[in-house]
Order: C-alpha cells, then sequence, then structure tokens
C-alpha cells in the first residue's frame, strides 16, 4: 500500500480536473470545468484550451485525439449533456446531442478505443442527476458509435462511469458507481455488447468511478467518497493501493446513501487529508509506471509510483475516429 505521504502534486490552478489521460509526448491532458482541457508539461500547467463558444461547456470525461483535432468531451451539463469536438484552436463542435430521438442527459465519459469506435455514458436519465444516486435505481446505459452510427448497446446499469475496452481480450469494462459493482460485456463483431459479468462488487464506503489497466490483467478503479485506489485481479479480488478516508464522512455518506437520500451536499463536501474525492487515474511516465489521479474538489493532480506498469492507452496509437464522425 501506498503511503499518503508519498503523493505529490502536478499543474495548479485546475477546475474541477475530474478526468486525466497522460499523452506518450510526455503531457498529461485535464478536463477543466470552465469550459476546456488543461495541458500540464514538466509537472506545470502550461496552457488551458476552453471553447470560443458561449455555450457554457461542462467536461467531465474527454478523449485524446490526433493532432489538431483536439479532444472528445462529454459535456455534464445541469440539465443537458451530449459529445463535442474541442479542437487545439477552441472550435466546438456537436459530435452526437441525440440517441433515439431524444436529446442526450447529462454526459458522463467518452472513450474512442483502439479500432476508433467511440464509446459514451449517460449515468442515468433522471434529471438532476442526484436522483440517480442511490443502491436501487438503474436507468444509466452505454452508446456505440462506429461507422453504422450511434445506438444504445447496453442499458439499465446503476449509475454509469467510465467504460474502457481492454485491447487484448475485446471486452468492455465498466463501473457502476452507485450500483457498486465493475463490470464487463464481451464485444461482438459488430460492437454490440453481451454476456454481461460482474468482476468485484463493492462495499463499504467504495463507490467506483475511475478505472484503467496494467499489464498483469489487473483493474485499476478510484473511489470517490472514501478517496481509494483499489486494484481488482482477474478474480475480482481487491487490494487497497492507495486510501486517504475520513470514517465520520464516509459513515454519513454511507448512511445517506442506503436510505436513498444522498444530495450534492454529501459528495461535493469530502473530507479528507490530502485528496480531494478522485475521480480517474492513468499510467504515464515513460516506463508506464507513474500514475496520474483526476480529481472533483482539487486544484492540482496527485501522483505516485507504482511497483507495476499501465498498458498503454488505446490515444498512444490514435485510430481513424473521423471516419465515423457524425456531424
Amino acid at each position: 500500500m501506498i503511503d499518503i505521504g508519498d503523493v505529490k502534486f502536478l499543474g495548479e490552478g485546475l477546475c474541477r480536473p475530474e478526468c486525466v489521460l497522460y499523452h506518450p509526448d510526455g503531457s498529461l491532458h485535464v478536463a477543466d470545468w470552465r469550459g476546456g482541457v488543461s495541458v500540464i508539461q514538466n509537472g506545470q500547467t502550461v496552457s488551458t484550451t476552453l471553447c470560443d463558444d458561449k455555450f457554457e461547456l461542462k467536461p467531465n470525461g474527454i478523449a485524446i485525439l490526433d493532432g489538431e483535432d483536439g479532444w472528445l468531451v462529454a459535456h455534464l451539463g445541469e440539465n443537458t449533456g451530449g459529445v463535442y469536438n474541442l479542437n487545439k484552436a477552441g472550435q466546438l463542435t456537436p459530435f452526437l446531442l441525440e440517441i433515439d430521438g431524444g436529446a442526450l442527459p447529462p454526459t458522463n465519459y467518452v472513450h474512442v478505443d483502439f479500432v476508433g469506435r467511440v464509446w459514451v455514458t449517460v449515468s442515468t436519465r433522471l434529471i438532476p442527476r442526484i436522483r440517480g444516486c442511490n443502491p436501487i435505481n438503474a436507468d444509466g446505459f452505454i452508446i456505440l458509435i462506429d461507422k453504422s452510427g450511434a445506438r444504445i448497446v447496453a442499458d439499465g446499469l446503476g449509475f454509469t462511469n467510465e467504460c474502457l475496452v481492454h485491447p487484448h481480450l475485446n471486452r468492455l469494462y465498466v463501473n457502476e458507481t452507485f450500483g457498486r459493482r465493475l463490470s464487463f460485456f464481451e464485444i461482438k463483431e459488430d460492437g454490440s455488447l453481451s454476456d454481461k459479468r460482474v468482476l468485484c462488487d463493492f462495499e463499504y464506503g467504495e463507490y467506483p468511478d475511475g478505472l484503467t489497466f496494467d499489464v498483469e490483467g489487473c483493474v485499476w478503479v478510484t473511489s470517490i467518497v472514501s478517496n481509494k485506489v483499489i486494484r481488482v485481479n482477474t478474480c475480482g479480488q481487491k487490494e487497497i493501493i492507495l486510501e486517504d478516508s475520513n470514517e465520520t464522512y464516509v459513515k454519513r455518506v454511507e448512511g445517506a446513501y442506503s436510505s436513498c437520500r444522498l444530495q450534492r451536499e454529501h459528495l461535493d463536501n469530502p473530507v479528507s487529508n490530502v485528496l480531494k474525492n478522485i475521480s480517474s487515474l492513468a499510467f504515464g511516465g515513460s516506463d508506464l509506471k507513474t500514475v496520474f489521479l483526476g480529481c472533483l474538489q482539487g486544484t492540482t493532480i496527485p501522483t505516485f509510483q507504482s511497483n507495476v506498469a499501465g498498458l498503454k492507452p488505446s490515444h498512444w496509437s490514435p485510430a481513424k475516429w473521423n471516419d465515423i464522425r457524425l456531424s
């Protein structure tokens, strides 16, 4: 287990850096709640690209695209969602705003896989979203966008959060935050999903949010509220890698969650010593053994060293996502 005193911090002046991705050029790309993406190089925030539109973009999950294309951004609006392309010049272009004839609800995450397919998660259809943050609601879904168009490929999930395609197993892994489980699907040749299985059920104080893979076949998961990094092996067994929990705070959130009374005040005011409600993670560095953590309330990026390397993410070898542009 990593000692909390060994955690260091990168960047400065970040705004709700919920999602973090490492680029092979050594830069760290971070969602910025002010309406764009910030880039950290050599430990310092070097640039922030905000959309030049009057639209109030609220970036949650992001995906790195090739060259000047910039990023795909999941818009977590108060009442609306969608996925947008934000290019390096700050121009904002709609990528996906509707599904099945209706507007997308607030949208959580977007992932471009190794063959250029785009996967999108919506946590809940309920507005405000906090109504879906309980153990009984299960209306989250996953969208696939490929050359055949956009379609819902999984539904009835317990607050769908980050999802990633494993490059070797042909599986899509997804965190169900308030269902408190890490699930995976087999991906068929046409991109449809089948044979859903639960790899890991989480316990008291554990609310899985972000995820990534290591070279030993394990899934690394961040837990909001309890500020945990959890490593789940292929048998579903858990190992706590890092923790910065406050028992009084966790107990208060657990009481509200179990009685279906969870409100924004429970999630927006975390109590901890160092971490600020960690929400995502990425391996980086030349050996992919440096772990970077996104967070919901911080202004910097926590980082620590791992004994095991991560898998190279899909944006290290970008596929031709433009082939399926829907604009």
